[in-house]
């Protein structure tokens, strides 16, 4: 019973207000309505914003993480080329000694 008295309590006095009290309620409502509008814009906002640069650090570290790999993978085969070079050139020498140890 006291849960049909609190709503029908609450008509009567919404009915029992002047034509003012209702527009200026309204127009509350409505601000209210519009501020929280705005917020949850600008909130949207800040999140696509803050995600964006997320996602442009992620992307820069990436990049820089590709470049240091190619700048390695650069070193480590010119190493391999030099030591291999140097290789072949002892090889040649040793084979040239040997060549002339038969020789003489």
């Amino acid at each position: 019973m006291k849960k049909l008295i609190v709503p029908a309590l609450a008509a009567i006095a919404l009915a029992a207000c002047s034509q003012h009290a209702q527009n200026e309620t309204s127009e509350a409502a409505g601000a209210v309505a519009a501020d929280v509008d705005a917020t949850t814009s600008n909130a949207a906002a800040d999140v696509d914003a803050a995600t964006d640069r997320a996602l442009d650090h992620a992307e820069t570290s990436l990049d820089n993480a590709g470049a240091a790999i190619d700048h390695n993978a650069d070193k480590a085969g010119a190493a391999i080329g030099n030591a291999t070079d140097r290789a072949a050139d002892a090889t040649g020498s040793a084979l040239e000694n040997t060549g002339r140890a038969i020789r003489d």
